[in-house]
């Protein structure tokens, strides 16, 4: 029997046909011949079956995988809001348009009455104290990157004492220990993983005491016998004893969302008021992009400021237009419910979700609704559950199914419950309604 790999074509003469289709005018050449090269691999491997006609296809498609951004947009059908692996808080149509805005030269550290140089923080430091009531602001890439140059500049070489049942892990298996560790700061544990009084904090002061750290507990539920410290004791405390009072309230909270039935986060504002230096993070609650922010009294953020970190650890302009918008919307809160797409997904009414349900299963054939729970996500308002109405559909394979949701173009990411995949609409925009359709429509009609 003839061996069919020893019919295969040569590189140069498939270089040749791709170069008459014109894949080399609009790809590297090289990137067309390691095509090539992969394609005859993959035919070699099956036995030399790939048919002539094939050829020009597979190669494309190769192209075509080669030359596609990886980073790419989604579409989010599960219900969770803030879904960490699919980028957390989408950003309000105002902050996509700052981002746009500054993708040129800017006046990132230009100040335009002077002409000389300004601090890019000023573009949302005034407006950071407006909205929190904090003396002074400080914006740095991530909430672990500003709660790490908080210790930095505040306590290393001394003590930081922190209640044992806030010693959280953070995402990505970040330690608060392990920060601090790192940060130069001695870790002093007080109280118990369940009750911790403002005594264990008292009793734990010495003249190395640097600051006075309360991590809230924002991807986890501590209930039953429990006790924990007011920030507010806390700042009181460190006061009598000139030692600063540190609140990681994690999600950014700065409207309340307590007449939507969401409670248990604190709000900014709030530990602000209370005295304390309050590290969050841009892109949770706050829903805006990726960054950490420090705010408070001005001796301790100034402090941060100055440290030689800030700059290895400051935002670039793209990061702070879009902040600079989002916040804007807070002068209305009212206002930023309704156009920051975080808070209006977590406070989307049932009855307007299953109109939106209904809407997208007259799409699908064989889709039906059905009563379901959505996530908060990003560690935000812990054990709470969002009622809401699902789309379901049962085919013969979920995890094909879900598979060839994420190869459509855009990707669309679903999840499954109960032996059905699951569409949720409460994170899916108006205008992505035709897309989730559409793709589970051709899934369908494909026979899976």
């Amino acid at each position: 029997m003839t061996d069919r790999r020893r019919a295969l074509p040569a590189v140069n003469t498939l270089l040749a046909e791709a170069e008459r289709a014109g894949l080399t005018a609009q790809t590297p050449r090289g990137l067309v011949v390691d095509a090539i090269r992969e394609v005859l691999q993959e035919a070699r491997r099956g036995g030399g079956t790939l048919s002539h006609e094939s050829w020009l296809p597979a190669i494309e498609r190769r192209v075509v995988a080669r030359t596609r951004l990886s980073l790419r947009r989604v579409v989010n059908a599960t219900g969770v809001v803030l879904h960490t692996n699919l980028g957390r808080a989408p950003l309000a149509e105002a902050a996509q348009r700052a981002m746009e805005g500054a993708f040129g030269y800017t006046t990132l550290e230009l100040n335009r009455e002077t002409g000389e140089r300004g601090s890019r923080q000023d573009h949302v430091r005034a407006l950071l104290r407006e909205l929190t009531g904090a003396d002074d602001a400080l914006v740095v890439g991530n909430a672990a990157a500003a709660l790490f140059l908080l210790l930095a500049a505040v306590a290393a070489g001394g003590e930081t004492v922190v209640s044992r049942g806030e010693l959280v892990e953070i995402g990505g298996a970040f330690r608060i220990p392990e920060i601090l560790a790192k940060s130069g700061s001695i870790l002093v544990e007080v109280g118990t993983t369940n009750r911790t009084r403002l005594r264990d904090y008292a009793l734990a002061v010495s003249p190395r005491t640097r600051l006075f750290l309360k991590v809230h507990r924002s991807n986890f539920e501590i209930t039953g016998f429990v006790a924990e410290t007011a920030i507010a004791d806390l700042v009181a405390l460190g006061r009598d004893r000139a030692i600063p009072a540190a609140h990681d309230v994690g999600s950014g909270l700065l409207v309340s969302l307590e007449r939507f039935g969401l409670s248990g986060e604190p709000l900014v504002s709030q530990s602000v008021a209370a005295g304390a230096t309050v590290v969050f993070s841009g892109d949770k609650l706050l829903g805006g992009p990726q960054a950490g922010i420090l705010v408070g009294p001005s001796t301790v953020v100034q402090q941060a400021a100055r440290h030689p970190l800030t700059r290895a650890l400051r935002p670039d302009k793209t990061v702070l237009a879009a902040l600079e918008a989002t916040l804007m919307l807070y002068r209305d809160p009212e206002d930023a419910v309704r156009a920051i797409p975080t808070l209006a997904m977590l406070t989307a009414s049932p009855a307007s979700l299953k109109r939106r349900a209904r809407r997208l299963a007259r799409r699908i054939p064989g889709a039906t609704t059905m009563p379901g729970l959505s996530s908060v996500g990003g560690g935000a308002f812990p054990g709470v559950d969002l009622p809401t109405t699902l789309v379901g559909i049962e085919p013969a394979s979920c995890d094909q199914f879900l598979r060839q949701l994420r190869a459509n173009d855009p990707p669309v990411i679903a999840r499954t419950a109960e032996g059905c995949v699951v569409f949720d609409v409460r994170t899916v925009a108006d205008a992505e309604l035709a897309i989730v359709g559409d793709a589970a429509r051709a899934i369908v009609a494909s026979g899976l």
